[in-house]
Order: structure tokens, then sequence, then C-alpha cells
């Protein structure tokens, strides 16, 4: 998971951590988990936020190497 490409994507559309919870349905706590590694995002969560922030491609941020 590439976290600061995802907070830099979060950042050019002008979303913060609340909003990503809000839309996700999660606690704050939840998706730092998620971020942080600890659990993963959903199949369903990745699409949430691919369509939320208009990514191309969930590949760069969430399966990075």
């Amino acid at each position: 998971m590439n976290k600061a490409l995802l907070e830099y994507k979060m950042k050019e559309n002008g979303k913060s951590i609340s909003d990503m919870c809000g839309m996700l349905e999660i606690s704050r706590s939840a998706y730092y988990r998620k971020c942080n590694g600890k659990s993963e995002f959903t199949q369903s969560e990745i699409q949430k936020i691919v369509n939320y922030l208009n990514l191309d491609s969930p590949m760069e941020i969430f399966f990075a190497h």
C-alpha cells in the first residue's frame, strides 16, 4: 500500500480522512489500520475510493510493492 500516494490524491481532490471514513462507513481507527498495513482494504472499499477520488487505477496505491 502506498499511503503517501493515497494522501496526495486525497489532498488533490480536497478530501480529508474524515471524508474518507464517512464515505467508506468505517471508523478512523479502522482506516488507520488499513493504511498502515495492519488490515487490508476490501475490494469494494478500493472500488469506492477509486470512484470517490476519480482515480484511473488502484494499482499504484493499493498494490504497490
